[in-house]
C-alpha cells in the first residue's frame, strides 16, 4: 500500500471519537484560509494556492517548493492542508524511515498515475535535510520533470543540506516563528472550537501569558501544554486553569519577564551591565531568564554583539568575531541548542578583559562632525584618476607609505581644523596595550604635535 500523509484507518477513528487523537492534531486548519501566520506564503496566486488547485495549470502548473522553518510553525500543517484541499494525488515520506527505493517506488507510482489517468502527483517529504546527497539526487529527474511536485520540509538552513541541483528546480519558502499575537488566536481558538477543548475550561490571562512564553513560537508545543493543563484542571474540578495547574502540568516555573516591557529592557540591561562588570555568574543568570522566559535568541545575540564593540573592544580583538559567530549559529540553529551558544558567547565576553576606548573614540569623532568641525580633504589625499585631477593639485604630493622606511610618511591625513585631534585613548587593559603602544609610535612617526 501507498504511504499517505494520514491513513485511513486513522481518519476513520478520528471521525469516530475526535478526542481520541491530540489537540494539536484536531486544531489542523481544514483550509489555507485556517491557517495562523504565515501569510506572506498565503497571498492569492502563491505557490501553496496553486498548489491546492487555486491556479492555471499546465506550462503554467504549480512548482516543487522547500519548506524551511523552525519546529512548530506548520510545516506538516500547510502538507496537510494540501493533501485535503487538492484534487491531486498525495503521497508523503519521512526522510527519517525512507530511502532511495522508497522514493523510485513513488516516482514509479506517479508516473503511472499520469500516464494512466491523468492524475498528478504530490510527493510530501518531511526532514528532507536527514537524506544523504545520492538519496536527494533520486529525486531530481521527477521534480526536474514534473512527475511530481515535491513539497519538502526542513528546520535545517537548505544551502547547507540540501543539495544545490534540487534547490535551483524549487521555490524556497521560509516560513517564521508564529507570533505571540498568532499563538494567542489559537490557544482562544481551541478552547472554544468543537474539535478542541469546547468551552470546557477558561485561561485568565496570566496563564495564557505564561503559556505564550514557554510556547517560544512553536503551536504544537502550545496545544500540547494547553491539553495537559485542561485536563489537569477538569481533573481537579476547576472550570478555570490557573497559573498553578500550569506550571506544575508542564514542571516550568513562570518567569516574570515581559517581552514588551520594563522587564524585557531591565533583565537585557542587566546581562549587559553584568557582562560589562566581569560577573560571569549574573550575567549567565540573566541569560537564563531570557531563556526561559521565551525571549527571542537572535534579540540577545544582537546585543551580544553591541557588548563586544562597546565594552571589551580591542582589549580582546576575538569578542566581537566570538559574538558574530553566536549570532549566526543562533539563526541556523535556534533553541533548545541556541541556549548553549549564547552561553558560550556570554562567558567569553564576561571574562574578557574590558576597554570602551573604541567606543569613546567614535563617540568623540562623531561630536566634532556634529559641531561642524569638518573641513575640506587635503589636496594631496584627493582622488587623482580622472582628467584634469592633477591640474586642480589633486593628489599632489601624497607620500605612498609602502614605499618609506617603516611604513609610515610623515604627512598630514585630517582636515586642517582636525589634524591635530586624538580621538583614540587605548587602555592597557588586555591585548589593547599594544595598540597602545602602537598608537604612540605612530602618532609620533606621522609628526603629529600633541594636543
Amino acid at each position: 500500500m501507498e504511504p499517505d500523509l494520514f491513513t485511513a484507518a486513522a481518519e476513520e477513528r478520528q471521525e469516530k471519537d475526535p478526542s481520541a487523537s491530540p489537540l494539536a492534531v484536531r486544531m489542523r486548519p481544514r483550509t489555507l484560509d485556517e491557517v495562523v501566520g504565515q501569510q506572506h506564503l498565503l497571498k492569492p496566486g502563491s505557490p501553496l494556492r496553486r498548489l491546492v488547485g487555486e491556479g492555471a495549470g499546465g506550462p503554467a502548473g504549480p512548482s516543487s517548493v522547500i519548506l524551511w522553518g523552525p519546529p512548530g510553525t506548520g510545516k506538516t500543517t500547510l502538507a496537510y492542508v494540501v493533501s485535503k484541499a487538492t484534487n491531486k494525488r498525495f503521497v508523503e515520506l519521512s526522510a527519517i524511515t525512507a530511502g532511495v527505493k522508497e522514493v523510485r517506488t513513488v516516482i514509479d507510482g506517479a508516473r503511472r498515475a499520469t500516464g494512466g489517468y491523468g492524475k498528478e502527483t504530490v510527493l510530501f517529504l518531511d526532514e528532507i535535510h536527514r537524506f544523504s546527497k545520492a538519496q536527494q539526487d533520486s529525486l531530481l529527474p521527477a521534480v526536474e520533470n514534473r512527475w511530481v511536485t515535491l513539497i519538502a520540509a526542513t528546520t535545517e538552513n537548505p544551502y547547507f543540506s540540501i543539495i544545490s541541483p534540487l534547490l535551483s528546480r524549487s521555490l524556497l519558502l521560509t516560513l517564521e516563528p508564529l507570533t505571540d499575537d498568532d499563538l494567542r488566536g489559537l490557544l482562544r481558538r481551541a478552547l472554544t472550537d468543537e474539535r478542541g477543548l469546547k468551552s470546557t475550561v477558561t485561561l485568565p490571562e496570566d496563564t495564557e501569558d505564561h503559556l505564550l512564553r514557554i510556547a517560544g513560537g512553536d503551536a504544537r508545543r502550545a496545544l500540547t501544554a494547553l491539553e495537559a493543563a485542561a485536563g489537569a484542571a477538569l481533573d481537579k474540578g476547576e472550570a478555570e486553569i490557573a497559573l498553578t495547574t500550569l506550571e506544575e502540568t508542564v514542571d516550568r516555573a513562570a518567569v516574570k519577564y515581559d517581552r514588551d516591557g520594563d522587564q524585557h529592557y531591565d533583565v537585557a540591561s542587566a546581562l549587559i551591565k553584568s557582562i560589562r562588570g566581569s560577573d560571569v555568574d549574573a550575567a549567565l543568570h540573566y541569560l537564563a531568564r531570557m531563556i526561559e522566559a521565551g525571549e527571542d535568541p537572535r534579540f540577545i545575540a544582537r546585543r551580544l554583539m553591541i557588548s563586544a564593540s562597546e565594552d571589551i573592544g580591542l582589549a580582546d580583538p576575538t569578542a566581537l568575531p566570538i559574538a558574530v559567530a553566536a549570532a549566526q549559529a543562533v539563526a541556523m540553529i535556534g533553541f533548545p541548542e541556541a541556549a548553549l551558544t549564547l552561553s558560550h558567547a556570554t562567558i567569553a565576553l564576561a571574562l574578557a578583559p574590558k576597554s570602551n576606548a573604541a567606543t569613546t573614540a567614535i563617540g568623540a569623532a562623531l561630536e566634532d562632525v556634529r559641531k561642524g568641525l569638518a573641513g575640506s580633504v587635503p589636496p594631496h589625499l584627493r582622488d587623482g584618476h580622472y582628467k584634469g585631477a592633477a591640474k586642480l593639485g589633486h593628489a599632489q604630493g601624497y607620500v605612498y607609505p609602502h614605499d618609506v622606511p617603516e611604513g609610515i610618511a610623515e604627512q598630514q591625513y585630517a582636515p586642517d581644523a582636525l589634524k591635530d585631534r586624538e580621538y583614540y585613548t587605548p587602555t592597557r587593559h588586555g591585548s589593547e596595550a599594544r595598540y597602545a603602544d602602537a598608537v604612540e609610535w605612530t602618532r609620533k612617526h606621522l609628526g603629529r604635535k600633541r594636543s
